[in-house]
């Protein structure tokens, strides 16, 4: 398995994945998917098995305890002060392999070389599990996450 950058032939397996991953919400455009590796493409990369994609990471500099609703085509901000992990999605291909543990090792080691403080999420469909087990924390805030289905919790992993 390796990672490595995305590239345009890449978008119509990670829209599929991200059907496969995520049947309970309604899936998010093309157009704002890219907008998030637009936003910082050095963040976001596919993984790779056997010359086939099985997963990908979407992570882009972002402002702590305000995440971007879904289907929010994103523009740079200033003067981001959280890496914000939008998706690490893996097809079912991908189990077994350490896929998960290989895409936040690599998403965190790049959140301390660009000296970002935290990394933050919203977990949904019960993910919120995996992501304490991870070491991310759930923190209450302030923006409205009703776009985002009911079981929505934000999470930051401190660095």
């Amino acid at each position: 398995m390796q990672l490595r950058s995305i590239e345009p032939s890449d978008w119509p397996h990670i829209l599929q994945i991200q059907l496969e991953c995520y049947p309970q919400i309604e899936p998010e455009s093309l157009e704002v998917l890219q907008s998030k590796w637009l936003a910082s493409p050095e963040s976001c990369f596919v993984l790779e098995s056997q010359g086939e994609v099985i997963g990908y990471c979407l992570a882009h500099p972002w402002l702590q305890d305000s995440p971007p609703s879904l289907e929010q085509v994103l523009a740079k901000v200033d003067k981001p002060n959280t890496l914000y992990l939008h998706d690490i999605a893996l097809s079912s291909k991908a189990q077994g392999k350490g896929a998960g543990r290989t895409a936040l090792t690599n998403l965190i080691a790049f959140a301390r070389s660009h000296h970002y403080p935290n990394v933050s999420l919203v977990a949904v469909q019960g993910a919120h599990h995996y992501w304490a087990k991870q070491g991310f924390k759930a923190r209450a805030i302030n923006k409205d996450l009703s776009c985002y289905p009911e079981d929505a919790c934000y999470m930051v992993y401190t660095l």
